[in-house]
Order: structure tokens, then sequence, then C-alpha cells
């Protein structure tokens, strides 16, 4: 389903980002007038230097009007190369800031909204989009360079002959209607190339991303058909937008070539009746040549506009979103304490309608180490997710210390709880850098204490780099249980009030599962914890056990307790991956 744009919004986008470059591009306006005035002063020479100065056979007065072409030359050419850098300094910090702006509202934006919106949409909009943007507004200022020529031309032409002026202006009413209606057909098929542009990029992105999937279950065949089809769609419109340009843009040099038809014959007229000397019909021609160069122009400006406003608005849709977790004015720091939580009547749904915790209830005191435990759905991983505030809870409350987390300025909370996913996800940089990421102030002997802590200093050790190795994309050039353990120091370092642990022995053999235990161990002590595994060896950890099921908290206790009462919780453990 194509996204809806507002071209007006991506028109006033582009206005907001040009006036606060107003200096630069104002720099590149006047110069453009400067062009602009030398361009249409030479004709005016020329035509001069021929019934003056050749025609009265005066050389002295040849030498001074060729001195003066060659000053107003060199004085067009100098503002033309001045009027092209502040251009394209315009243009370019127009797309710097807006990627900028884009850069930050992506990382500002709550994961919901990451949720329904894919990596290669957004990726489109800050690489294509905005390209698309800055290439439109290099060329404002040649443009108005041209239509001040246009301007010139004729004020000069209307000084030598009035008829011929206008005759000279017959077909620009015609090439105005046809220019409206060229935007107007050109208009959805240029929304929907920038729309197919962003799903190829979608598509690459994600079969990069996922190339051992798709490689481990043999689809490469399968996408690569995706991948035509949405290439063939593209190739469709991307035409439909070709033979509009093929049939409009001809007739923007045609009529202009149709209008030198006419002042030629009527011209050439005037001059054989002794009404114009031929200095001033050479002239008129050269300025009607200028009014043509506004014509061509309009056939790339107008696709150019369209494409750059069609972007813009992309970009809009973006930068119009506002966050669901939002920085209340009120919140206040960390509050004191060790971390007790509470989860009090907590309602929550990532799709309205379709719950995935109900009335949910729960107390970790201060210090205390507990697992969920339950059937795969049934919300442990989404508690993991409404501590730090990931998602909004959509009734009930989160406290922690006693404080409310909407009430806790949403940074200070996040430093203060340390999360180790299943999917550990790596930076392409050093593994210091890498530890260091919530803490980049971390002196190396905290960075090798954590990395010791989670068993991960050995083989960093090894490394040819030791700890200013690079690991590849995603930390894929390293094994599963190493990148695990590099996630674990990452948490540790910023010594966290409350730490998060979801599956994070997930991707270790037995024999480093037993060594990371032992480090968390020492990691959990004082510290509130939570633990999500599918591994009885890591439920092992934790004071108590908590089952959840159907999003609701259905009973507590410690492992064998809950053994002995509840048959539900044997049977959950049943289907669980047994202890080492």
């Amino acid at each position: 389903m194509s996204e809806q744009l507002d071209l007006r919004a991506g028109a006033s986008l582009i206005l907001q980002q040009l006036r606060a470059r107003w200096r630069t591009l104002g720099t590149a306006l006047f110069f453009a007038l400067v062009w602009s005035s030398a361009r249409v002063a030479l004709p005016i020479l020329t035509g001069k230097t021929i019934d003056e100065a050749i025609g009265g056979g005066d050389k002295e007065l040849l030498l001074t009007f060729a001195i003066a072409i060659l000053a107003v030359a060199a004085i067009q050419g100098l503002a033309a190369a001045v009027r092209r850098y502040f251009a394209m300094s315009t243009s370019y910090r127009v797309e710097a800031n807006l990627r900028a702006q884009l850069y930050d509202q992506v990382n500002q934006l709550s994961l919901d909204y990451h949720d329904r919106t894919s990596t290669g949409q957004l990726m489109s909009r800050a690489s294509a989009d905005l390209h698309e943007i800055q290439m439109f507004a290099v060329v404002i200022p040649l443009n108005t360079a041209f239509l001040l020529i246009a301007i010139g031309a004729f004020a000069v032409l209307l000084t030598v002959n009035v008829a011929l002026a206008f005759a000279a202006m017959f077909a620009y009413p015609i090439i105005t209607l046809l220019s409206a209606r060229f935007f107007r057909r050109l208009s959805p098929a240029t929304a929907r190339v920038q729309q197919d542009l962003a799903d190829v990029t979608h598509v690459v992105e994600e079969n990069i991303a996922g190339v051992r999937t798709v490689r481990s279950f043999g689809r490469e065949d399968d996408e690569v058909r995706k991948l035509q089809a949405i290439a063939d769609r593209t190739f469709d419109d991307s035409m439909e937008a070709a033979r509009l340009r093929t049939i409009y843009t001809p007739l923007f040099s045609w009529l202009p070539a149709l209008s030198q038809l006419v002042i030629l014959s009527f011209g050439g007229y005037l001059v054989l009746e002794g009404q114009l000397t031929a200095g001033e019909f050479i002239a008129f021609f050269q300025y009607l040549n200028m009014l043509i160069f506004p014509v061509q122009s309009l056939g790339e400006l107008v696709p150019s506009g369209q494409r750059a406003m069609t972007s813009a608005a992309r970009v809009w849709n973006v930068l119009r979103q506002r966050p669901t977790i939002t920085r209340t004015p009120h919140a206040g720091p960390m509050p004191d304490g060790d971390g007790d939580l509470v989860f009090e009547d907590v309602q929550f749904a990532y799709v309205e309608g379709y719950p995935v915790l109900r009335d949910f209830n729960l107390r970790i005191p201060a210090g205390a180490s507990v697992a969920l435990v339950g059937p795969t759905g049934c919300g442990k991983t989404t508690v993991a997710k409404l501590l730090p505030r990931f998602y909004e809870v959509q009734s009930g409350q989160v406290l922690i210390d006693g404080t409310n987390i909407r009430d806790i300025q949403v940074d200070d909370l996040r430093r203060n709880v340390g999360l180790v996913f299943q999917d550990t996800f790596l930076f392409s940089d050093t593994i210091r850098s890498n530890i260091a990421y919530g803490r980049v102030d971390a002196t190396q002997e905290e960075i090798e204490h954590a990395a010791a802590l989670a068993q991960a200093s050995e083989f960093i050790d090894e490394l040819p780099d030791g700890y200013d190795t690079v690991v590849g994309e995603q930390g894929f050039s390293l094994s599963g249980g190493q990148r695990q353990r590099i996630a674990i120091a990452r948490a540790i370092l910023i010594r966290p009030r409350v730490l998060i642990l979801d599956d994070a022995t997930s991707s270790v053999d037995a024999s480093m599962e037993q060594e990371i235990r032992t480090a968390l161990r020492r990691v959990m002590e004082g510290r509130t914890t939570i633990i999500i595994s599918h591994r009885l060896s890591t439920i092992a950890l934790a004071d108590q056990v908590v089952l959840i099921e159907g999003g609701r908290v259905i009973e507590v206790g410690t492992h064998n307790e809950l053994l002995r009462s509840s048959p539900r919780y044997a049977e959950v453990l049943g289907q669980l991956v047994p202890a080492s």
C-alpha cells in the first residue's frame, strides 16, 4: 500500500530549508543577476559594433567596443563561477541539514514506528530522496538567471520594436498551458517511481542483511525473481514518466523555434524596408535565442521540481511523526534506591485489539533475581521491553524504586537498565568501542574487567589486534557465543541498577554457558535481575521463578516450590532445554 504524499508539505519543507540558507542563496541569486545583466548587455554591444564601428569604418570605436565586449564577457564568466559555487553550497547544505534532521528523527522515534517501517524505506529517504532535493535546489539560481535573461531580453526587445517583441512572445502562453498539463500528468507517475525505488532499496537491504538465511534455505533464485518483479514495475513506471517527457519536452524546443522562424521572416522584412538596422536585427535575434533558454530549461525543471517535491513529501512523512515515548516536562532523574520493581495492572498490545499483557502484576524486590518462564508468546520479552520504555503501556504503571518510569528522564532510565538480548547486535567497530558503547568514557581497565566478568577476555586476547580488533558488519566475523559475551560485557560496564538477560546464553555451548553463569552470579549480586531463558541451567540462577501465561502472572515461587505445586510449570519446563 503506497503512502499518502502531501506535495504542498514537501514544497514547504524545501522553502523552509532555502530560507535557512538565505545568505548563500541570496549571494547565488545576486551573481545570477550580474551574469544575466552581462549576458543581456553583450547583444547590445554587438549590435552597436556592427552599426556604428564596422558600418561607420571607425577603427578606434571598433577597438573600444572589442575591449568592452571582452570586459563584459569576463564579468559574465566570473559571475557564472561564483553563482555556481554558492548554488552548490546552498544545495549541499540543504541536503546535509535534512539528512541530519532525518537521522535525528529516526533515532528519536519509538520502536513501534520502526516495527511498521522497513529499513530500506528509510534508507531510500536518506539517500535517493535527499539527492533529488539537492539536485533541484542547485538549479534554482541557474534557472533564476535564465528567467532574468528572458525578462531583460524582452525589455530590450520592446525598446527596439514593440510589434516584433510581442510577435516573439506568441508561443509562451501555449507553453505555459502545456507546462501545467505536463505537471499534472507527471505528478502521479513520479510518485510511483519514487515509491518503486524505495521498494527496491528495501528488498536489496533485506536480502543483504538476511543473506545467511537466504543461502541456508536455497532461496537465491526466488529472491532474484522478487527483485526482478519490483525492478520491472519500476521500469514500467519510469517509462511512463519517460513517455510523458518524450511527448512534452520536444514541444518546449519546437515552439520557440517556431517563434524564431516568425521573427526571422518578419525581422528580415523590416530590415529590407529600412525600419530596422542590420545590427539591431542581429541583436534582436540574439535576444530571441535568450528567450529560448528558459523554455528549454522548463522541460527539465518541471520533472526535476516534481521529483524534488515528491521526495520532500516522503521525507516530511518521517519528520512529521511523533514518538509515542515522550519526554515529559516534569520528568526527573532516577530516584534513590537499589532497583525495586513493580508492574501494576499493566495492559499492553503491539496491535490494538490483540493484547500481549493483561492485568500484569509483579513485584521484584531490590537486589532480587527473577526468572520469567512461560510458553512462547506469553509476554516474557515484552516485560523486558516495557521496563526501559521501549514501548508505552496502554494502562497500569511500571514503578522503579517507587517512581513511575514515565516520571523519570528516558535517558537516565535507560542508563540504569542493562539489556542483553538474544539477537546480539555489534557495530562495525573495534571490540573496545563495542564494549564501551554505553560508557564511552570507560577506562581500558574497566573495559577489560567487564570483558573478564563476561568470560570474553580470553578470546579477545587471542585476536591479532586484541581489543582493537574491528569486527565485521553486525559482528558476524565473530562466533555467536563471542558476540553474546561482548554484549554481556557491554551491559555490565554501565553498572546498571537493573539487569535484563533475555536468552543471554542462547548462543553459547554447554561448557561456555557454565563459565558465563559463574560470571553472571557475581554480576547479579546485589543487583535486580530479570532472566528470560529457555535453558533450565540459566533459570536456576534466579531466586524466584515467575510463571506467565496469557499475558498474566499465574504462579510465583522458587523452582522447587513450583515443581511440587504447579503441574503447568512442570509441563512448561518439559519444553525447555535441559540443564547441562
